[in-house]
């Protein structure tokens, strides 16, 4: 199916003035082309602190991104234990979404977490993937936050299920997060001053080794494996043609970044998978 965009037309801008509410109606296409639409970078610099695959899009007029993942085994170094905490690690595995609109950044998905037991205690180890969502502040005088799901069983998801996951601009200054998959489903509204439905931006899939208190420095050396990720599908969300559609995050829409180096990473996807922005991946923080 060929659809052009032509830029936002008198009927685009009347909806994006609206806003996009759960009952609009998706258009979703196998593949497109859109006219004028600008290129992702040939490469991008990695942010030191963590071993990571991060696919982010061009800055063009998208309004989000939404997967579906089978999310991966964890095998943890154990001579990498966090001391202070007593049963968790210095590595912390994690697999999600985010974009970056009106220089504010959004990290929105799923992290290894710690969760409530049957008997109300708060489990000394991290034992489930559990939503999680974090902003940058914004020069609005919005200050920066980072949040978790409620530490409740409606929102554990563990390795082996399947997820899927979507970000999507549904008003100026507020995004939809919704995850969903193996019969759990969380959905939140966040603040984000910075995306504007009329302006422009670009979104991003992470799949990710975190390590405690190493942001911005290099990344330490682990054993840490995150095995056999399985992305299904990702798209971008694009107005066109006045219908909020579906947009293949196929392999000339996204900058592929493996941080800090590509021997960390395994990465296996056919012509078709790497079409429907699908890929299976594991991470080890030892090399393959």
């Amino acid at each position: 199916m060929r659809v052009l965009h032509f830029g936002f037309s008198l009927l685009t801008v009347s909806l994006l003035a609206c806003g996009i509410n759960k009952s609009t109606k998706l258009n979703q296409t196998t593949d497109i082309s859109i006219a004028n639409e600008v290129l992702p970078l040939v490469e991008k610099p990695c942010f030191e602190g963590a071993y990571y695959r991060k696919l982010v899009s061009s800055h063009d007029h998208w309004l989000g991104i939404e997967g579906t993942v089978v999310l991966p085994r964890i095998e943890f170094d154990p001579q990498r234990v966090h001391t202070k905490k007593s049963g968790q690690y210095l590595d912390n595995p994690s697999i999600y979404l985010g974009g970056s609109m009106g220089n504010q950044e959004t990290d929105i998905g799923m992290a290894w977490e710690v969760v409530r037991e049957e008997n109300g205690q708060v489990s000394k180890e991290r034992k489930a993937f559990r939503p999680f969502l974090r902003r940058t502040g914004h020069e609005s005088g919005q200050l920066a936050v980072f949040e978790n799901a409620p530490a409740d069983k409606a929102y554990y998801w563990y390795p082996g299920e399947e997820i899927k996951m979507s970000l999507v601009l549904v008003a100026d200054k507020k995004v939809r997060f919704v995850v969903e998959g193996a019969g759990k489903k969380f959905e939140k509204e966040f603040a984000c001053d910075g995306y504007l439905l009329n302006t422009i931006g670009e979104f991003k899939r992470v799949n990710a080794i975190d390590q405690v208190g190493n942001e911005g420095k290099p990344v330490q050396a682990t054993k840490t494996k995150v095995i056999n990720a399985e992305w299904k599908s990702t798209n971008l969300y694009r107005m066109i043609e006045g219908k909020l559609t579906l947009v293949p995050f196929k392999r000339t829409r996204y900058t592929e970044m493996m941080c800090p180096a590509g021997k960390y990473f395994e990465v296996n996807a056919s012509k078709t998978q790497l079409s429907a922005g699908a890929e299976s991946l594991s991470i080890s923080g030892a090399g393959f």
